[in-house]
């Protein structure tokens, strides 16, 4: 059984569950059906601009009419994208549309940058000199409080809301304003070469939960090739990958590794006992290899995050 965590609204998470990002066209709907029946994941998460969300809801479907499971079994998150930050409650019915449901358990702003929606893409905008066009007249301060309406105006819809891409700093400022709901999600690039220790003890001592994205460092998997991954899954005789993911469930947070194939997301739930020493091993990989952030868009705003250039 897939270990869970408890949200700040008492609703509990499960640890690992199935990213989507990139996820290969007319394979996703297989691999989330796959992975909720065969594998017995529970968590999916997905985003509208990731752009498979009707095949994601496909796959959820064919899981939920095999009588395997309900709706109710499942955790499903999705997220809010940055030319939406205008329009919080048409953003949210897209999504639901697309993925065939009728409420999210968790909502996410993806990213802390509203872009001008209506710029000369309908995805990401930019500006003549190629720069990102960003909404200077709107901030995500603004978008949070109209998340915060969607889960007081209409509850049946989306059952928590949080972020993602969010530093110390910007939570810092979200977390002033008046009657704040405290976000319940903070997904973020997390692994051992950039464990981001301080937001991840922030976080949790604010009862925000993480997800960690890009466990295995983004495209072409490199953290499976690091050597301390490598010593501690020859200690215990599994495979790399499942070290990175019980590092995070050892760390008392979600993962989402991706996958659209059969055995590596049967293999990716393995559960993996990491002790203390395992942990010291991984810690001190960043002080061999350096600190390393795969994913950086060049939003033209600086987020305060560190290791970002």
């Amino acid at each position: 059984m897939i270990p869970t965590v408890a949200l700040n609204t008492s609703a509990h998470i499960p640890q690992i569950g199935l990213g989507t990002f990139q996820s290969e066209s007319g394979k996703i709907a297989d691999a989330v059906y796959t992975a909720i029946v065969k594998a017995g994941i529970r968590h999916i998460d997905c985003a509208w601009i990731y752009g498979n969300e009707v095949e994601v809801g496909q796959g959820i479907a064919r899981a939920i009419s095999s009588g395997e499971v309900s709706r109710s079994d499942l955790f499903i998150t999705s997220k809010l994208w940055c030319v939406h930050h205008r329009n919080a409650p048409k953003a949210l019915q897209s999504s639901l549309d697309n993925l065939g449901l009728d409420y999210l358990d968790l909502y996410l702003m993806h990213w802390p940058v509203p872009l001008n929606p209506e710029g000369n893409d309908p995805n990401t905008p930019t500006l003549p000199d190629g720069s990102r066009d960003v909404d200077k007249n709107w901030d995500y301060l603004k978008t949070w409080r109209a998340m915060e309406s969607l889960v007081k105006d209409t509850p049946k819809k989306v059952k928590a809301i949080g972020v993602s891409n969010f530093s110390v700093a910007f939570l810092q400022d979200l977390l002033k304003l008046d009657n704040v709901i405290v976000p319940a999600m903070n997904q973020v690039e997390l692994h051992p070469l950039l464990p981001q220790d301080e937001l991840v003890d922030f976080c949790l001592s604010k009862g925000i939960q993480l997800t960690a994205y890009s466990p295995f460092g983004s495209n072409g998997a490199p953290l499976l090739n690091l050597k301390g991954v490598k010593k501690v899954a020859e200690k215990h005789g599994v495979e790399a990958g499942n070290v990175l993911i019980n590092y995070h469930v050892k760390r008392g947070y979600c993962v989402i590794p991706k996958s659209v194939t059969e055995s590596r997301i049967t293999k990716n739930t393995l559960l993996v006992n990491l002790d203390e020493e395992d942990l010291a091993e991984l810690k001190k990989i960043p002080q061999e290899e350096g600190f390393k952030r795969f994913v950086k868009p060049n939003w033209g705003v600086d987020l305060k995050f560190l290791f970002w250039r």
